[in-house]
């Protein structure tokens, strides 16, 4: 395993600190205050206070009007679009994806890692279907979802040691069992189903499959998901979970790469 980068000379800490308070809000959130940020990240509420004026004098958060409450601001938002408008594959995965969307009748989404979780950063909602609450910032269990098994079968092993030992639910060889069910499925089905028993929430069914685009350095996870009574086991893994394989297959096939299991292999 590599060493914590907080050990690194070149490791800046304010600069991680700073995100870090960015990283604290939800998309369910009415804006925070110093105390709730403080409380979310394990900083100083001072440490916070510096750095909440600081973000906010540069655009990056915002002030409510009832008091000391923060938001995402202008800045911040425009660093996301930027952000998402550089990976090629976003722009061309949107058809395919509504497209799987309404056909299933799923919530289909794209995850990446962030840290020992996954966040959610886009989703097609199925036309005329209500679907799962699940929304754009949301954050999911590595341990426990198709999605975090997915990730767990194609992260690279120094990203895979990393995410175990900073989950405690992943120790004692739990996280290298999942792994290697998850890269199993992958290159017998072509996409991967956390058993319903192991799930974090009994209110979500998913399938999931890894994708590695160029633009990154370690795979992102597409998913589909719904209520367990509108997505069966057995549709997962006779409809939805096929349909999701050939989807992001297609994907591949237009960016002329090869998949995240064969590019870790």
């Amino acid at each position: 395993m590599t060493d914590a980068p907080e050990t690194d000379r070149r490791f800046a800490t304010t600069l991680a600190r700073g995100l870090a308070v960015l990283r604290a809000f939800r998309p369910s959130d009415d804006g925070l205050g110093n105390a709730e940020i403080a409380a979310r990240t394990g900083l100083p509420k001072s440490t916070v206070s510096r750095l909440t004026f600081t973000l906010q004098s540069l655009g990056y958060l915002s002030h409510t009007r009832r008091g000391d409450r923060y938001r995402p601001g202008p800045a911040l938002m425009a660093l996301g679009n930027v952000a998402a408008s550089s990976l090629s594959f976003m722009e061309l995965a949107g058809g395919p994806m509504q497209r799987l969307a309404d056909e299933t009748g799923t919530l289909s989404l794209i995850l990446v890692r962030d840290g020992a979780k996954l966040l959610i950063v886009k989703t097609w909602r199925p036309r005329d279907v209500a679907s799962l609450w699940l929304e754009v910032g949301h954050r999911l269990p590595l341990g426990g979802t198709s999605s975090g098994h997915a990730m767990l079968a194609a992260l690279p092993d120094d990203a895979f040691d990393e995410v175990v030992a900073a989950d405690e639910r992943l120790a004692e060889g739990r996280g290298a069992e999942i792994r290697k069910t998850a890269y199993a499925q992958l290159v017998t089905g072509g996409f991967v189903v956390a058993p319903p028993e192991a799930y974090y929430t009994p209110n979500i069914a998913a399938v999931s499959k890894p994708f590695h685009a160029h633009d990154l350095n370690e795979p992102v996870v597409f998913s589909c998901g719904a209520m367990p009574k509108d997505l069966s086991q057995e549709r997962i893994r006779t409809e939805v979970g096929p349909k999701l394989a050939h989807t992001v297959q297609g994907l591949e096939r237009m960016l002329g790469q090869s998949s995240a299991i064969a590019m870790r292999g």
